[in-house]
């Protein structure tokens, strides 16, 4: 098993915005965060319903006094103390990222968020601006590229053993909005209202996921997309689904296809790049495995193995090879790096505020795109706002 040794840190204070009882991504967060025993939950506003925000700090054994009715309480009450909260977790509907986002950088705390990382470019921009302000570290929370296969296969592509690229192909599909929803149902209702959610819908919610996995891995970006979005159920606002033609300024080209309304899907990301020499797959669904298939030779299944696949990607596996790890791990990788980072070791992967600009120009390109029946959309037009 992977062991690196290090002087036992202090852990880091931690406060969180969203994640009430009920809410599945601020429990996930909240278990990848303690999952190294490098953060410490002791601060909260966890939902803007007085009683639920109150029987969650209780649960999680958060102070009384340290459970604040919304963030701009949060940031005023942990700054009058010596032992105030130093990084804070944005876990809320999409409308909100970007207004807790600035305040909390300003307030002098480092910030993981949620994504999409804003509602438009503009807001992305003013976010890039106020990091850059601020000295604070923001992550944002594309935890797909926290697998060990997935940053092995971007160490695949970058020291050229798949030679020249020529494809991306990139898919992300669900089944979970097939139907209309329930009205109980919390997590839908705020993905399909544009007031919270956003104009983006699929695309914002799981698609933009797909875009980040294809640009981490192929260490391409995106530079053109030509795209499709429609509505698979009756009466919806928002798009359920995203077909896009994708180019890419090093040359290939490739395609995304994200859909919340497919049955037999559960959460299936995954992706194919392709290249001169050989190719490479993987899935989500099967997060520790990768296949590479090299040109005139036999394919290899390569498994996660901390002894075979360098030091920087250990870093990120705790258990030897064939004892299954997934998507907790790999929330809790983005965590660690970020406790090593702040520490000095610099962590050049972790998705950052620029990545939240590409994404939301990505989200904007897509969306002009469609609006104009496919017509190729420049990703640096920074006149395609949602």
């Amino acid at each position: 098993m992977n062991s690196i040794p290090r002087e036992t840190p202090r852990r880091l204070r931690l406060a969180m915005v969203g994640g009430g009882q009920g809410a599945l991504i601020g429990g996930v967060h909240r278990i990848a965060a303690r999952m190294d025993d490098r953060f410490e939950l002791v601060a909260g506003s966890f939902s803007s319903q007085p009683e639920r925000n109150r029987a969650t700090a209780r649960e999680l054994g958060v102070n009384d006094a340290r459970c604040y009715a919304d963030y701009q309480a949060l940031l005023a009450g942990e700054a009058e103390r010596e032992d105030g909260a130093e990084v804070v977790a944005i876990v809320t509907p999409n409308h909100l990222h970007f207004p807790m986002a600035l305040a909390c950088l300003e307030a002098g705390k480092h910030v993981i968020c949620e994504k999409p990382m804003t509602l438009g470019v503009d807001e992305a921009q003013q976010l890039a601006e106020a990091v850059k302000r601020s000295g604070r570290r923001f992550v944002l929370m594309h935890n797909y590229v926290g697998y060990p296969l997935v940053q092995y296969a971007r160490e695949l592509v970058a020291r050229g053993e798949l030679g020249r690229l020529r494809s991306v192909h990139v898919e992300y599909v669900q089944e979970w909005l097939s139907e209309a929803p329930g009205a109980d149902n919390r997590q839908a209702a705020w993905r399909l209202d544009p007031a919270r959610a956003g104009s983006a819908g699929c695309l914002g919610d799981i698609g933009v996921h797909a875009f980040h996995l294809a640009q981490f891995i192929s260490g391409q970006r995106v530079s053109e997309v030509s795209a499709e979005l429609f509505t698979a159920v009756a009466g919806r606002e928002l798009d359920d689904n995203v077909h896009a033609l994708l180019r890419f300024a090093g040359g290939a080209r490739g395609m995304l296809w994200a859909s919340q309304t497919s049955p037999g899907f559960e959460n299936g990301l995954s992706i194919r790049v392709v290249g001169e020499k050989a190719s490479l797959r993987w899935a989500q669904e099967s997060p520790n495995e990768l296949h590479f298939a090299p040109l005139d030779g036999p394919a290899q299944r390569l498994t996660r193995r901390d002894d075979r696949l360098g030091a920087d990607v250990a870093r990120g596996i705790r258990i030897p090879g064939g004892h299954p790890e997934g998507f907790l791990e790999a929330f809790a990788n983005l965590y660690q790096a970020l406790a090593d980072d702040l520490e000095g070791t610099e962590m050049t992967w972790l998705p950052s505020v620029d990545d939240g600009v590409d994404g939301m120009r990505f989200i904007a390109a897509t969306l002009a795109s469609s609006r104009a029946a496919g017509a190729w959309t420049p990703l640096q037009d920074e006149g395609n706002q949602p």
